[in-house]
């Protein structure tokens, strides 16, 4: 039988989003001196970027009210790439004046998804981004695009790249080189995946693409593979699995930060991230916050937590 080798990238860049998008998800309030250390241990990990909050109006996700605090605690961190969501020029300002050097735009594949997360359509919520990309270009701040739902809305069904086109367009004319694409309740599938990112690659050549996949229906790994066949090495986690969108129905955890990194290791790719940190970080933040998202590694420990073998008076208990 003929072997085929599975090339993929020898270095994957890992972003956790726990601090945005898991921290929004919890109804309980957590302290911001809680943020702060869960911060401060997962930059002792290794991971080289995190989206570290969202400056939202507080009434709209209250649990990110202390924006301003967390990033003016995290100042000293300087070995972490951080990066904030921006809703408007406003939000952007804030985020400008804490101190944060990365925006990420918000966005929707579907104008369904668009009405409930931030009540415009696609195209209008689009024009609504010029005045933050002018905003942030002004004073020297990097800009990013996402778009949330982009392979499946749980309004519209499935998204075909057609309708990712002409908004990645848009992006680009605006002077945006990188793009998050979000499969925000879980819905893509890897040949959906590779198929969507096959023609975005080939008609957008000079355009960054990230991943940020949840695990909603325990797709996200196997996600995971089709991107990297399609050479794309930017990936966002959440540690723990935490996640999910107040506006998408059915949303769940992103794939667990410390899940993903196991398999990029398995897989002889390197992440810079130590995996036992990571996992113990993760226990700490289960413990901490009170519950997961659906870490499997959390269940299981990673494949090199070897169990102590049966000894022969064992088996014969066993066979009797």
């Amino acid at each position: 039988m003929r072997s085929r080798n599975l090339e993929l990238p020898s270095k994957v860049i890992v972003c956790e989003v726990a601090p945005r998008d898991g921290f929004q998800a919890e109804a309980k309030w957590i302290p911001t001196e809680n943020k702060v250390k869960i911060i401060r241990e997962l930059a002792k990990t290794g991971l080289e970027s995190m989206e570290v909050t969202s400056f939202v109006h507080p009434e709209a996700i209250p649990q990110l009210k202390d924006a301003e605090e967390v990033v003016r605690q995290v100042q000293d961190l300087e070995d972490l790439h951080f990066r904030a969501l921006v809703p408007n020029v406003k939000g952007a300002q804030r985020a400008i004046d804490s101190g944060i050097k990365k925006l990420k735009l918000m966005l929707s594949a579907t104008d369904s998804h668009s009405l409930s997360n931030a009540n415009a359509t696609v195209e209008d919520a689009q024009n609504r981004l010029e005045p933050i990309i002018d905003l942030a270009h002004k004073q020297n701040i990097i800009v990013g695009g996402s778009i949330s739902v982009a392979f499946g809305c749980p309004y519209e069904g499935k998204v075909h790249v057609n309708q990712l086109i002409p908004i990645i367009k848009r992006y680009q004319k605006m002077g945006v080189s990188e793009i998050s694409l979000a499969d925000t309740t879980g819905m893509a599938n890897p040949k959906q995946v590779y198929d969507t990112l096959g023609e975005l690659k080939e008609e957008f050549p000079t355009i960054t693409f990230s991943m940020h996949f949840h695990n909603t229906r325990g797709m996200a790994v196997a996600n995971t593979v089709s991107a990297l066949q399609q050479d794309v090495i930017h990936f966002d986690s959440s540690i723990a699995g935490l996640g999910g969108c107040p506006y998408a129905p059915g949303a769940s955890g992103n794939v667990a930060t410390e899940d993903l990194v196991h398999f990029l290791h398995e897989s002889g790719m390197e992440t810079g991230v130590n995996l036992e940190s990571l996992t113990q970080t993760a226990e700490n933040v289960r413990n901490m916050i009170g519950h997961d998202g659906g870490s499997y590694l959390l269940q299981a420990g990673p494949c090199s937590t070897l169990h102590r073998k049966p000894t022969a008076q064992q088996k014969i208990q066993i066979n009797k």
